[in-house]
């Protein structure tokens, strides 16, 4: 069996890992956890092919450690219980890709060898943890967060394949792969076996492969959503639905399908329509204790329903340029008579004094009164 292009180039120290210098650059937690050898628990958050399974590698060789690698889509209990059992002379580190897949209880059977240390587990993960992972669990490991890779890290991982690749056709497949170097690599290796050399048609002719069909962690994911997001937005429920049944008949997480949905109604539909987030949170509820098949029928309901509501983006776009001002001047020093008063030393300095709930004062810093952050409900 062959192996793919993207495991041959897997670099097995920091040294030859390119990216994620604010994790491992110089002085960066991760690289000081591997030169001191400490050991600990943790889980690595970030888009596909950004590294995860190669640091989570890295580390463990580095460290000495008895390494087991298994994925949450496929694993049970009994697969865990093995690593548990399974006798070794060094430290086990369990690296657990797409931990958000794995159930309550299957985190819950994990936490008490997390706990004790008898397993160090280390999580990798496209989605945030905080819905995912337990508290308890989560509680026990750091969260390290990894952005997808720049195109100067792109073109460095993509030139060390020693594959001719002419500058046109490595531009295309930077742009094309958004920063997934495995995407990349897979591109590149299939385009070279179907055709040997490599140009911008041969790439777009492979791109139509079988082999890259809709991926969970790869670029139509991305494309999917965005055309689902977009067609809500657009309030057209037709093009919405279309794009839900797809990620479903795909293998969507449907629960990916409603936190974002759930987002969209406070960020594109907000003060337009408030009951729409009352909606699409009781359409994650169902999610939860439904599940499919069934669950994609509530999914539906709440598409429409949040295509066909009118759109608002006042109550986003009032905290984005809010924290655009907190970006620019940092944390202003807050009027006295909104500050808190709990000491009598504090009411003589005048906190709180003059407090009017019905005042038409500005209650916002000095530097920026007369400023309008949110531009709804006649306000303009």
């Amino acid at each position: 069996m062959k192996t793919p292009l993207a495991t041959q180039l897997r670099p097995h120290s920091l040294d030859d890992f390119v990216g994620q210098d604010h994790l491992v650059g110089p002085d960066k937690p991760l690289r000081k956890a591997i030169e001191q050898g400490h050991m600990f628990s943790f889980l690595l958050w970030g888009p596909p092919g950004c590294g995860k399974t190669t640091l989570a590698k890295i580390y463990a060789e580095s460290l000495g450690a008895t390494f087991f690698e298994l994925s949450a889509v496929s694993a049970k209990k009994a697969d865990v219980e093995k690593i548990v059992h399974a006798q070794s002379d060094t430290q086990k580190i369990l690296f657990l890709d797409e931990i958000h897949r794995f159930n309550k209880a299957q985190q819950d059977y994990l936490l008490p060898f997390v706990e004790s240390g008898e397993i160090i587990l280390i999580g990798a993960t496209t989605e945030n943890p905080s819905f995912e992972v337990i508290s308890a669990l989560l509680s026990r490991c750091r969260v390290f967060v990894l952005h997808e890779h720049t195109p100067e890290d792109m073109h460095e991982i993509l030139t060390a394949t020693n594959i001719h690749i002419p500058d046109d056709a490595m531009e295309w497949l930077i742009v094309m792969a958004n920063g997934d170097a495995r995407q990349a690599l897979t591109m590149l290796e299939q385009t070279k076996e179907l055709y040997t050399d490599i140009t911008v048609d041969y790439l777009k002719e492979a791109l139509q492969s079988k082999h890259l069909r809709y991926d969970k962690k790869g670029e139509e994911h991305y494309n999917t959503i965005s055309a689902f997001i977009k067609s809500m937005r657009a309030s057209q429920p037709d093009a919405a639905v279309y794009y839900l049944a797809r990620m479903l008949d795909a293998g969507e997480d449907p629960k990916f399908i409603a936190r974002r949905m759930v987002v969209f109604a406070s960020e594109d539909i907000g003060m337009a329509q408030p009951t729409a987030l009352v909606v699409a949170n009781e359409v994650f509820r169902a999610v939860e204790t439904i599940g499919l098949p069934e669950c994609a029928i509530n999914l539906a309901h709440g598409v429409i329903y949040l295509s066909e509501s009118k759109k608002d983006r006042s109550s986003y776009d009032a905290l984005r340029a809010a924290q655009a001002d907190i970006g620019a001047h940092g944390n202003l020093p807050i009027p006295l008579e909104v500050r808190n008063a709990p000491t009598k030393l504090m009411k003589e300095l005048g906190y709180g004094k003059g407090y009017d709930m019905r005042s038409k004062k500005s209650f916002l810093p000095e530097k920026l009164r007369g400023k309008t952050y949110y531009q709804g409900n006649g306000s303009q």
